[in-house]
């Protein structure tokens, strides 16, 4: 694979990369908590694997989790067995996941890159895992057919992000805002949205388009979870409140082998 440098990578990939090591710093301790954890925590709400039922036996497998930021879910993965790699846009988040291996001495491969460009042979890894990375700040038309050139026959690809209804009642003037019942964002044509208050740039498809672009790239569709907190539970994120994720999914997990 060719080596990328600033100039050649893509606007969106640039943008990010700076955004994300300011955001960096927020992310630290929420990262070094979740290393800290026996059992994984999912998404925004922090549901419990025994719950969510996100992971499949890992134990052997090479598993590349795109966009690892922290590296926290690839701690996970190679806690129950896995032969990790993560990739991340953002050195600043790299130092906190290399910080953390080395206070629990679990050390697996870290690379600095842009996930839809990954400086790996192909069919290297048996699963591919995204939270919130790859999943939503990279461009799919992109790092899907990367995800599949990375996987084995029969490889997994597992990615957790943003709900498509929550998106779509998402205020497009304030990211922040608290979300309603209210649909303010069109469906069709869902694919790049910026936030002019940070220039970060987040992907999102409508279902058919997800559905189309997996299977496009060899990826045969397993399951879809939308995921619903408990009552009682809490996020530190303020763009929606617990009553509209009991009613609508705020977070979805797709599940995909390719053939």
């Amino acid at each position: 694979m060719p080596n990328e440098t600033e100039n050649s990578l893509p606007d969106h990939v640039r943008r990010n990369r700076v955004a994300w090591d300011k955001f960096a710093r927020e992310y630290a301790e929420p990262g070094r908590i979740a290393w800290s954890q026996d059992e994984p925590t999912w998404g925004i709400w922090n549901i419990p694997e025994s719950e969510a039922q996100i992971l499949p036996d890992v134990k052997g497998l090479d598993v590349i989790e795109l966009g690892c930021g922290t590296a926290y879910v690839s701690a996970w993965l190679a806690r129950r067995g896995a032969k990790v790699t993560g990739i991340d846009n953002s050195t600043e988040q790299l130092k906190t996941a290399k910080e953390m291996q080395k206070k629990y001495n679990l050390f697996f491969p870290l690379i600095h890159g842009n996930a839809e460009q990954v400086p790996l042979p192909d069919a290297s890894f048996d699963l591919a895992v995204s939270e919130y990375g790859a999943a939503i700040w990279c461009d799919p038309y992109k790092w899907i057919p990367e995800a599949s050139r990375l996987l084995r026959k029969n490889g997994r690809l597992i990615f957790l992000g943003n709900g498509t209804i929550l998106l779509l009642c998402s205020r497009e003037d304030d990211e922040d805002a608290p979300v309603t019942s209210q649909l303010v964002r069109d469906y069709f044509g869902m694919h790049r949205f910026e936030f002019s208050s940070d220039g970060a740039v987040e992907f999102h498809l409508g279902y058919g388009d997800w559905i189309r672009l997996l299977r496009a790239n060899s990826f045969e569709i397993e399951n879809l979870k939308e995921l619903r907190p408990k009552e009682g539970s809490t996020t530190r994120y303020p763009f929606v409140k617990l009553d509209w994720a009991r009613r609508w999914p705020a977070e979805e997990a797709w599940f995909a082998r390719k053939c």
